[in-house]
């Protein structure tokens, strides 16, 4: 049941981030003087709308966002010569600039409060390795593999098959890929290490079949006051946009289509450091809440933020940092760029990203990621 209200939370709250998102563009643009027509949440059928003064604000029957529709940015639209100082276009380019630059900087806010929230109230793992929170006594009607070779609440996982120190995502790798085959665990308990062998067996998670040993994983942690909350934050949004910006171009890169196209078409496991969708890091959700750590959903949240913001900042239009990238050739040439010569390439790069999502949410759905070991 907690992962189910967690789940339906995640999503509600990625609608509000996209909302606020765009009110930023929106209330930077008021600031400006420049004409904004509509301000919807939601897309499709109109179901409600309201307007006050200039500008039509209401709710869509596609509840996926928002979007606001700024006069001039559509290089189709008929301008009436009298409001045409009021366009986008007439502004100078940086107001325009942080007119755009406003959607995107309000997630890398969010994720700083997330992250600060996130070390104030749980803190950050002040030890190494998994930690076992607990142990499932069966697994599949069967006495469960870790409970056979007697771990137990309080073990810290300190060696897997001769990685020492292993992450979580590591842990679960290795579960993952060795059904019916031993692996071997070494374990520091009481201040004593021993080592034992253990073979996960496959286990129902999430409707999937995956291989697992029968665990729960937890972490001690050290809060931080409010200084070390706000330090600490800054550094997690830095070190979170260098892994995104990794991330994005691995994806993007050979390494990450061919990753994908391996996955779509052959019976290849996911990994943990596989990219996922919203449907993906919604289940993660789901299973962080059921497992208890609800605190952690402010770091899940935090990290998205970052990654919708870098990708939203990408040079390539319909995205913000293509709106950017426009202006930068606008000032570097001193005249404006065409926008009906860019219309073509928008639509490419979004069928493109339409194709990705459309590949991710399949393999989110037929071959999911879990936390469980």
């Amino acid at each position: 049941m907690a992962g189910t209200v967690a789940e339906i939370t995640f999503f509600v709250s990625l609608i509000v981030v996209i909302v606020i998102h765009e009110a930023a563009h929106f209330g930077l643009a008021k600031w400006f003087g420049i004409k904004v027509q509509e301000f919807f949440v939601g897309f499709g059928p109109r179901l409600w709308s309201v307007r006050r003064g200039e500008t039509e604000y209401g709710v869509k029957a596609i509840p996926a966002g928002g979007y606001v529709k700024i006069a001039g940015m559509n290089p189709y639209e008929e301008i009436d010569p009298q409001e045409a100082p009021r366009t986008f276009g007439a502004k100078p380019i940086w107001q325009r600039a942080l007119v755009i630059v406003g959607g995107p900087a309000t997630h890398f806010v969010l994720a700083f409060l997330a992250f600060a929230m996130w070390l104030g109230a749980v803190g950050q793992p002040t030890a190494r390795g998994p930690l076992v929170a607990a142990v499932a006594p069966t697994l599949g009607g069967r006495t469960s593999p870790a409970a056979s070779v007697g771990l137990r609440p309080g073990d810290r996982i300190v060696g897997v098959e001769g990685v020492n120190m292993p992450t979580d995502t590591q842990l679960v790798h290795v579960t993952r890929t060795h059904v019916g085959v031993p692996i071997t665990l070494r374990v520091l308990r009481d201040g004593r290490t021993f080592v034992v062998r253990v073979t996960p067996v496959l286990s129902s998670v999430a409707g999937q079949r995956v291989g697992r040993i029968g665990v729960e994983l937890g972490q001690a942690r050290q809060t931080s006051g409010l200084v070390g909350s706000v330090t600490g934050a800054g550094r997690l949004v830095g070190t979170a946009v260098v892994e995104s910006v990794r991330g994005i171009a691995r994806l993007f890169g050979p390494e990450g289509i061919g990753r994908l196209v391996t996955l779509l078409f052959t019976n290849a496991p996911r990994k943990p450091s596989d990219v996922q969708s919203v449907v993906g890091v919604g289940r993660l959700v789901g299973e962080t809440a059921s497992a208890s750590r609800f605190w952690d959903l402010l770091w899940i949240f935090a990290l998205v933020n970052v990654f919708i913001a870098l990708l939203n900042l990408l040079p390539l239009p319909p995205f913000d940092g293509g709106h950017l990238a426009v202006l930068a050739i606008e000032k570097v040439r001193g005249r404006k760029v065409d926008m009906r010569k860019m219309v073509p390439v928008s639509a490419v790069v979004a069928t493109v990203f339409v194709i990705l999502f459309v590949a991710i949410v399949y393999l989110d759905i037929t071959k999911p990621i879990t936390l469980h070991p």
